[in-house]
């Protein structure tokens, strides 16, 4: 092992251009500054994405499930480490092999459940098992803990995910607001995320659909993915108060011309844009699901994922009155402000480097 003040640790990840790749570029530096020698090995499109502040490898990932790249990848992950950490199922099925014959520890951080019942699905519980034998199991919400636990996991905590500082909005709100036609009175309620399966936007369109006949009632989905053409055929053929606004890299300008923020999830652990939101001081609707309710605590009106007519009646109770917007404003600034920071996440992911180092080292396998 290095010097005992510099371990040398490996963070290895798959393609990530959204929240898991923005972490590690939040994290990776400050572990520098805590002692450690850090270094990212990750695709081209992870590295382009990010400015992560460390030295970084490229790797190159072939095969159906992803993560499987040639011998000379997998153990170079690991080579020249004293601890590997991988970020999500892939990267785990790519750095357990190398962890366990180079013997060094391996930390997985699990940040996303797996939905569903295809064939992606299966191949996601698969890697998820696989990643459970990792020497401890980061969990970014209670639910994804329990789960590690039940599968086996030797160690497995809950190790928050903290969201950067805000940016200062490039675009002025009334700009924003001015576009979309609104005007004095109008009430926006935003959602900013990928247009996914998992992000559950039916019941966004069903809530439009519930609360058109509100005047002033708008709506505006801010982000790209694959069902973009699908959501926008369902707003032009039911004639949705709703605007299809597309990727944004300034998602503050969005939040400042926001009178409500709408996150209607199948699932998140912490959601980036629901933390985003509070810190913003915009009212927040939420589904209850995953980490959502450990997150926002009573500082969000939370519905079920699954029940359109009390997300319309959320909704419109808080597009109907102003104060109850400002209480419930309020109180996400003061629930925000009781959360982790970067700096109180990485000295947490700096102690459990530590805790792992400390502990005996697996026989290879």
């Amino acid at each position: 092992m290095a010097e005992a003040s510099r371990p040398r640790v490996a963070i290895v990840l798959t393609a990530s251009t959204g929240g898991i790749g923005r972490h590690v570029a939040s994290v990776a530096p400050r572990l520098v500054e805590r002692g450690f020698d850090v270094t990212v090995h990750a695709p081209e499109v992870t590295l382009a994405a990010h400015d992560l502040g460390v030295p970084t490898v490229p790797l190159r990932l072939d095969g159906p499930l992803g993560p499987v790249g040639p011998a000379t990848a997998l153990l170079g992950v690991a080579g020249g480490a004293d601890l590997v950490h991988a970020h999500g199922y892939k990267a785990a099925a790519l750095a357990l092999p190398a962890a366990r014959l180079r013997r060094v520890p391996l930390l997985v951080s699990w940040h996303n459940a797996v939905l569903g019942s295809g064939a992606a699905a299966r191949a996601g519980r698969l890697l998820q098992r696989l990643s459970a034998r990792a020497d401890l199991v980061l969990a970014a919400s209670d639910d994804l803990r329990a789960q590690a636990v039940a599968l086996g996991a030797r160690e497995a905590v809950l190790a928050p995910v903290a969201a950067p500082a805000l940016a200062a909005p490039r675009t002025p709100p009334a700009v924003r607001r001015a576009a979309l036609g609104l005007g004095d009175g109008a009430v926006l309620v935003v959602t900013v995320t990928r247009l996914a399966p998992q992000k559950n936007l039916d019941l966004l369109l069903d809530v439009a659909a519930r609360t058109r006949g509100r005047a002033g009632l708008a709506y505006a989905l801010v982000g790209g993915g694959p069902l973009h053409d699908a959501l926008a055929r369902r707003v032009a053929d039911e004639a949705l108060p709703v605007t299809l606004v597309g990727p944004s890299d300034d998602v503050a300008s969005w939040l400042g011309a926001a009178d409500l923020a709408l996150l209607p999830s199948r699932w998140e652990a912490r959601a980036l844009v629901a933390q985003e939101a509070l810190l913003a001081g915009v009212p927040l609707v939420a589904t209850r699901v995953g980490g959502v309710p450990e997150l926002v605590g009573d500082a969000a009106v939370l519905v079920d994922p699954d029940d359109p007519d009390g997300a319309a009646r959320a909704v419109l109770a808080l597009a109907d009155d102003a104060g109850a917007r400002r209480r419930l404003a309020d109180a996400g600034r003061a629930r925000a402000a009781t959360w982790p920071d970067e700096d109180d996440v990485a000295d947490e992911t700096a102690a459990r480097y530590r805790h792992v180092l400390a502990g005996p080292r697996r026989p290879a396998s």
